[in-house]
């Protein structure tokens, strides 16, 4: 267990590891969907605490986008995150939170220029109700952006997997899929262990590619 002098001595000297997330809170998240995005957040942020190093410390970010497009946590030591509950409502201004999302990673204020290369996850389950191509495209090619390790996930038959796929731009990159809120849980189970294998690897800058199958075990 880390003694409040390590976890001083952590903080003082480790570089932060962004962790941003976009997440959908458009009114078809009303719901278990919800529910399960709150607990699946907690429990992150939780395994997040337990995980700084010398080397990295992670710190979560968190962009809703439903009714408004809100920074609800800015970047954030796990250490010192309170995290406040999310609610659904509104519909699905996806585009809108593409361009914070490009704000904020340009921001030296909230995240550092010695900050690792960020991971960005994004959630959804359904359309974009905006105008998004010009933000995504935005987004993608901003400095930052253009380098971060990038997770999606479909939640239910709704969400439009053509947006998820452009967001992470790599034929070769997954965008996951839920149809229970059980599996929304699961996902960000994935993205914690794929994070925390970055944090404690020798590069943090280089993104740590575990087996989709790492999921599908979690399913």
């Amino acid at each position: 267990m880390n003694t409040p002098a390590l976890k001083s001595f952590v903080a003082a000297t480790a570089r932060p590891l962004p962790v941003i997330l976009l997440a959908d809170v458009s009114g078809s998240m009303y719901g278990a969907k919800i529910q399960a995005l709150n607990v699946a957040m907690a429990d992150m942020i939780q395994t997040f605490r337990d995980e700084s190093t010398s080397r990295a410390e992670i710190h979560a970010g968190v962009i809703t986008f439903g009714e408004l497009v809100e920074l609800h946590l800015e970047p954030t030591p796990a250490s010192q995150v309170a995290l406040k509950p999310m609610f659904a409502s509104g519909s699905t201004p996806m585009g809108a939170a593409f361009a914070m999302a490009k704000t904020l990673l340009e921001d030296t204020q909230k995240i550092s220029g010695r900050a690792y290369t960020p991971a960005l996850v994004l959630m959804s389950d359904g359309q974009p109700t905006d105008a998004w191509e010009a933000q995504l495209s935005a987004l993608l090619t901003s400095p930052r952006a253009a380098k971060a390790q990038r997770f999606a996930l479909s939640i239910g038959a709704d969400a439009d997997r053509r947006v998820l796929e452009r967001f992470l731009n790599n034929p070769e990159a997954r965008v996951f899929e839920a149809h229970e809120a059980n599996q929304i849980r699961n996902f960000f189970r994935f993205v914690t262990m794929s994070v925390t294998a970055r944090s404690k690897s020798v590069n943090p800058n280089q993104s740590v590619i575990l087996p989709a199958s790492d999921l599908d075990d979690l399913l």
